[in-house]
């Protein structure tokens, strides 16, 4: 089958961040507003990712509608792990942390183990397809429960908690530029867009009396989630994200470097 991942664009990391925001903001407001608490809305989230996957992995190519519909509702769902972890059992969040950080090196460790590779350029056959899913799920874990853990240790306001996972990311792309390895830079960027993204939707989600722009859970995650959808449609007619033209042109241009 072809390549099942998008490539590495603008938008992809766009698209990425509105769904780490939509995956915190959706889930606050499904558990705390409509009330429907922790364990009905993890179960509820955990049937539409199941749905969701079973359509992704019966497809033979990228399909961007199916793709990242199975991201919104797998960061959704891997917020929820955490959430289930600290607000239901009282777990503290350096042990969720330490645990889903060992349990993400286990998946990748296994996933090159067998595979020789951990590129989301290959994501090829059914079983790349399924580590790189559960690599996503533990990433998005991982990164709120670290996410929670630093404004727990920090105290800073939903604005001052942007900026150090964005200054992160772009710690991220200045290593990559002097020549660290683009599948580590990829997965460094990766994790640390769920914290990013979260902290933006608390940010645009809180009263103005905690130092945020006061939308609410609803209006931020149906702002990014109509966001999410108008970029979707743009790169379903346009194809600017499909992994073969780009194999395409560079068989054409010959580069010097292996990505």
């Amino acid at each position: 089958m072809l390549n099942k991942v998008p490539e590495v664009t603008v938008y992809f990391w766009v698209i990425k961040i509105l769904c780490t925001t939509v995956g915190e903001s959706f889930a606050d407001y499904i558990n705390e507003t409509l009330g429907f608490g922790l364990t009905k809305t993890t179960l509820l989230f955990s049937v539409g990712l199941f749905i969701a996957l079973v359509a992704q992995f019966r497809l033979n190519r990228y399909v961007p509608s199916i793709y990242w519909l199975s991201v919104v509702l797998i960061s959704v769902v891997g917020t929820l792990l955490t959430d289930n972890l600290t607000d239901a059992r009282g777990v503290p969040l350096w042990i969720s942390s330490t645990v889903f950080a060992v349990l993400l090196a286990t998946v990748f460790s296994i996933w090159y183990a067998r595979e020789r590779t951990l590129s989301i350029h290959t994501i090829v056959t059914t079983p790349r397809e399924a580590f790189y899913w559960l690599t996503v799920l533990v990433t998005f874990a991982l990164g709120t429960a670290v996410g929670d853990w630093t404004l727990e240790l920090t105290g800073w306001s939903p604005g001052k908690s942007v900026l150090l996972p964005l200054a992160l990311i772009l710690a991220v792309l200045v290593a990559w530029k002097l020549g660290m390895g683009p599948v580590l830079s990829f997965w460094l960027a990766y994790i640390l867009t769920r914290p990013l993204g979260a902290n933006i939707g608390d940010y645009l989600a809180s009263p103005h009396a905690d130092g945020g722009l006061g939308l609410g859970t609803l209006g931020t995650s149906v702002l990014f989630l109509a966001t999410i959808l108008a970029v979707v449609i743009y790169l379903t007619v346009s194809v600017k994200d499909r992994t073969e033209p780009a194999q395409l042109s560079q068989q054409r241009t010959p580069v010097s470097d292996d990505v």
